[in-house]
Parts: structure tokens; sequence; C-alpha cells
């Protein structure tokens, strides 16, 4: 048996419809909202009376995606700083491809985002930049300077 895919990353979050608006703005789609809560819930992640809202979202062409869980029981906690650095362990960023890096940062940055660094240009292949959004979620974006590998 072998992997067939990722299936979506998660983010818990504690301010749902500001981090919805970001990812909005981003370009992602919502696929659906529910509610979850039950004995099956909190013996899938190892906690009690758990009541969580998720948002699933989805890239333009359908195959990326991340979950947004906002925890109502128990509350979701915070170990670490609001704002940790890129070079921190564990998961730091989500990349995603863009057509102009110039227009979506614009855009990004009047929902509470902020440039971690600067707009770059990797050699003549790529532009890139690191937005930090609402919560500390950090988002990578790639505009691709050459097309079809020339």
């Amino acid at each position: 048996m072998t992997l067939k895919r990722m299936d979506n990353v998660l983010i818990v979050v504690d301010d749902l419809e500001a981090v919805k608006a970001f990812f909005l703005e981003l370009g992602l789609e919502i696929e659906g909202e529910t509610t979850v809560e039950g004995a099956t819930v909190d013996r899938l992640i190892g906690l009690h009376n758990v009541r969580a809202t998720l948002v699933v979202m989805r890239t333009p062409d359908g195959h990326g995606r991340i979950e947004l869980d906002k925890f109502h029981t128990p509350k979701a906690i915070r170990t670490g700083t609001e704002k940790p650095p890129v070079n921190e362990f564990g998961l730091r960023r989500i990349m995603f491809a863009v057509d102009d890096i110039d227009i979506l940062v614009s855009r990004l940055l009047t929902h509470s985002a902020e440039l971690v660094g600067e707009v770059v240009q990797y050699e003549d292949v790529y532009r890139l930049a690191y937005i930090r959004g609402p919560e500390g979620i950090i988002v990578g974006l790639a505009e691709e300077l050459r097309q079809g590998g020339d």
C-alpha cells in the first residue's frame, strides 16, 4: 500500500471569521463548514467533551486543502509565542503558487497581514514572499517567472 495524496493541513484558530476572510482573500474557496462533537471525535483526537467548528477550504484547482478548527470545548491553548520566527521547529508555513505576487500582497495587507521579510526574486525563476496573517499564520507566495521550463 502506498500514500495516495496529502488531504489537508489543520490550523487551529481562535478568530475563525478573520482567518476565513484572510484565506478567502488569498483565493481559497470554502468547501464545507460543520460542527463536530461526541465520543468518536473525543477518541480520535484524545481529548474529552470536544465541540469544534471546522471549515474546509480548497485551492481553486481543487487539489490543496486546509482545515480551520475553532475549538469551543475544550478551549484551544497556545504553548509558545503568537509570532514564532520562521526558523522555529515545527510547521511554519504553507506555500501557494500565485499569478501576481504584488497584487496579492497588497490585498492581504488589508486583512491585518504583514510581510515577514521582503518580496524577493530568486534568480530568474521565482518572486517569493512570506506573509504573516491572522493569529500568526505564515503563508508563502511564489510567482513563477519562467513558464514551461524555458
